[in-house]
């Protein structure tokens, strides 16, 4: 056991292949179309 009682757990086999679709996803830029929404939401709350 480690300290603190936690029980170690391996990751199952499809882990990392979910990791790695997870950040690609993350690092593809924003529509336009979405940014341009998000920036009017952005204009409207501080008015």
């Amino acid at each position: 056991m480690k300290a603190g009682g936690a029980v170690p757990v391996s990751k199952p086999d499809w882990a990392d292949g979910l990791k790695q679709f997870y950040d690609s996803v993350v690092d593809e830029p924003l529509p336009d179309d979405l940014a341009a929404l998000l920036s009017k939401l952005d204009d409207g709350a501080s008015e």
